[in-house]
């Protein structure tokens, strides 16, 4: 029977392994940018390093942006200017 090396050389993979590998890169790689954009601009550093730090393709980076994001205050409406 034919076993796997441990460390198979990507250009023997069959082509929707591959492809499977980019798409999962490219979902993490989004979600990730997503997440690290929202924490930096709202100063959270814990949630920052953990997110660059952790990898969990995306799951991390979802349940951050769905549950740990503070709450946006409503503006209050602006005021029309009087013209002297």
């Amino acid at each position: 029977m034919f076993s796997y090396p441990l460390f198979y050389p990507w250009y023997l993979m069959e082509p929707w392994v591959i492809a499977l590998f980019v798409v999962a890169l490219i979902w993490s790689a989004v979600w990730k940018a997503i997440a690290l954009w929202k924490s930096a601009r709202h100063n959270q550093l814990v949630w920052f390093v953990v997110l660059c730090i952790v990898n969990t393709l995306g799951i991390l980076e979802i349940i951050y942006l769905a549950f740990f994001q503070p709450k946006k205050a409503k503006a209050a409406p602006k005021r029309a200017r009087k013209r002297k």
